[in-house]
């Protein structure tokens, strides 16, 4: 189909999944554990079921949740991240998305993840770590149709940028919701200026939305020195006035 955008408006039911089965004979002179690792990751491979619309990626959703105001170190973080599950054509897709809560009534510190299968939601993941995203901060009342709106202009390959998206988060936070969509260069500025050019036409955003661009070093970066702000605060209580340092993530 041409135009897969207009593809990811079609929805089709049942189920189907495929094993890709065992490796071929001429991979089988690796070591034992290098076959076993292939075959792990072939059956976790999902595919298009017969007469499915095809995605360009395989692509997965996370969800995470954690208390506001206690910032998770990333080993915490990754045990609070769950997979939902993982697609690889449209129906896939709309079979997953149609059961899943909408970001607007999510509650508390909540994130949804849809990031292509074998990409972590994690600045230090290898596909990330040289990269960054593009964060737009809404207005209670927004997410859900927003969040909608990227999600099916990233799966229809809408941004035209080869295989520099990631994936995309929505974060429902007390205040303001934030939608962020994360690429693997953020060193590449005619790629990160296409994406917001993008994402301002599929959001359909007011010519003065506010929009940041912030790389996974900074983001590392500022993590770090929150965690060690905090760390000194326990030490020494006493000497510690003010406000504590800003510690959510978007």
């Amino acid at each position: 189909m041409n135009n897969k955008f207009d593809a990811l408006k079609d929805d089709d039911s049942g189920d189907h999944e495929q094993d890709q089965g065992s490796p071929k004979d001429s991979e089988k002179e690796k070591p034992e554990e290098d076959d076993k690792e292939q075959n792990i990751i072939k059956k976790k491979m999902v595919v298009p079921g017969p007469g499915e619309h095809p995605l360009q990626y395989n692509y997965t959703f996370w969800y995470s949740r954690r208390t506001p105001g206690r910032p998770a170190s990333t080993q915490s973080y990754e045990q609070n991240i769950k997979q939902i599950g993982s697609f690889a054509s449209v129906e896939q897709f709309w079979r997953f998305y149609s059961h899943m809560i909408r970001p607007g009534d999510l509650t508390g510190h909540s994130d949804f993840h849809l990031f292509k299968e074998g990409i972590k939601p994690m600045w230090e993941d290898d596909a990330n770590k040289m990269g960054g995203k593009w964060i737009i901060r809404l207005r209670k009342g927004l997410a859900s149709r927003c969040w909608e709106n990227l999600i099916l202009a990233m799966l229809g390959e809408q941004f035209m940028v080869g295989e520099e998206i990631c994936g995309a988060v929505v974060s429902v936070r007390f205040q303001e919701d934030i939608i962020s969509i994360w690429n693997k260069t953020a060193s590449d500025q005619a790629t990160t200026a296409r994406i917001r050019d993008t994402l301002r036409r599929v959001l359909n955003l007011p010519p003065n939305t506010i929009m940041e661009y912030k790389t996974h070093t900074d983001s590392i970066k500022r993590s770090l020195e929150v965690h060690g702000n905090l760390e000194e605060l326990q030490r020494s209580p006493a000497q510690s006035l003010g406000r504590l340092p800003w510690s959510g993530e978007c």
